[in-house]
């Protein structure tokens, strides 16, 4: 149905229902977005893989063409062109066009809407605690009400029901001892570090891995931003060593020739939770390797890609039990499936109390959003 409206005299009304229909630049944007997270934010490899699936699928027509998509992504604001500061302002040459912020704000909102459905902004965003009490979140239980309680959580109704069993109908008054209030859980806030690995082997075989661990990264950040605003996230990424990214570099992100420092990563996370005022924190890791590098007190790095290296594997574990210390959990999403690797994580997961997944990419997004939800448990 199409919409229901209420009329007094004749009560409710039911209108048919008129799918709406999609333009040809929604169309052919939907498959753009898939495209250009693929592509790393590279446009011209993202229009030239349109042009191919056009000459199979027939995406354009003869009155809505490629070029008439790039200009409507134009004057949509999606893409702008970027003048080369070596001509200036002398409009010599064509500049490069390139992403703008409401691209990758809606590459966000699409790699949501794929993982985790859509999902409405909420006002109140933050996590339950198993604490009760005068907190933000009904519980469903009742207790008197005492001095101190906030007016807003007596329950009317069963207040009501009280003054009536205690003073009788004829009588009927509500004084303090007949109210109850509904009991409520506290939230906290969460601090959470997601690690993306950008080893090689994120690529290798075949198989791209880096570009579903974006998407889930972007899902993520969109997912805590509507639903949980009052929580952090920080993103970032290890190879050979670690560094912050932005939320706005996330749909650029790429994978290099680096090997796998863990120790790196986790040192960077926890560095930055150590920041953090919450008393909630947590480390996600998305990797598809071995610990293979670590870097040397004398600057220089170590690196083994041969099974599992002791020394490396021992600076990962001291790691591990470092962040237990801090009460940091971490929970490892190990995308691969090697003996030798599950042998690893298992370790490290046992010396920091933590979680593992052990998984391909299918349902990755999914498993992630589940763990953020049972997460939300403040640790006293």
């Amino acid at each position: 149905m199409d919409g229901i409206q209420f009329n007094s005299s004749k009560g409710f009304i039911f209108s048919k229902h008129n799918p709406k229909e999609v333009s040809p630049f929604e169309r052919v944007f939907a498959i753009f977005k898939e495209l250009i997270t693929h592509t790393s934010g590279d446009l011209d490899e993202a229009f030239d893989w349109l042009n191919q699936l056009d000459r199979e699928y027939d995406i354009f027509t003869d009155e809505y063409t490629l070029e008439d998509f790039k200009e409507d992504l134009k004057k949509r604001g999606y893409i702008r062109e970027e003048i080369d500061p070596e001509d200036g302002n002398t409009g010599k040459g064509k500049g490069k066009d390139v992403l703008t912020a409401k691209l990758e704000s809606a590459l966000r909102e699409y790699a949501l809407d794929q993982i985790f459905g859509k999902l409405r902004k909420s006002g109140l965003g933050n996590h339950r605690t198993t604490k009760t009490g005068q907190g933000d979140e009904n519980d469903g239980e009742l207790r008197p009400f005492k001095y101190g309680d906030d007016i807003s959580q007596v329950n009317l109704t069963e207040s009501l029901k009280n003054a009536q069993i205690n003073n009788g109908i004829d009588d009927l008054r509500l004084t303090e001892n007949d109210l109850v209030v509904e009991e409520s859980k506290h939230k906290a806030q969460m601090s959470t570090v997601l690690m993306i690995d950008i080893s090689h082997s994120m690529i290798l075989y075949g198989e791209d891995r880096i570009t579903p661990a974006k998407k889930v990264a972007m899902a993520l950040v969109e997912l805590i931003h509507r639903k949980y605003p009052k929580d952090t996230i920080d993103i970032i990424v290890f190879g050979n060593d670690a560094w912050p990214i932005k939320v706005k570099d996330l749909p650029y992100l790429k994978v290099g020739p680096y090997h796998t420092n863990t120790v790196a990563g986790l040192e960077l996370a926890m560095d930055i939770l150590r920041r953090k005022r919450n008393t909630n924190k947590q480390i996600f890791m998305i990797t598809d390797g071995k610990p293979s590098c670590v870097k040397l007190p004398n600057g220089e790095y170590f690196k083994d890609s041969n099974g599992l290296n002791e020394m490396i594997v021992g600076q990962c574990l001291n790691k591990a039990a470092q962040a237990r210390k801090l009460k940091i959990p971490i929970t490892t999403f190990m995308i691969a499936s090697d003996p030798y690797l599950r042998q690893f994580v298992e370790m490290f997961t046992k010396q920091n109390n933590g979680k593992a997944f052990l998984t391909g990419l299918k349902g990755l997004g999914q498993m992630i959003f589940e763990d953020y939800e049972k997460n939300r448990i403040k640790r006293i």
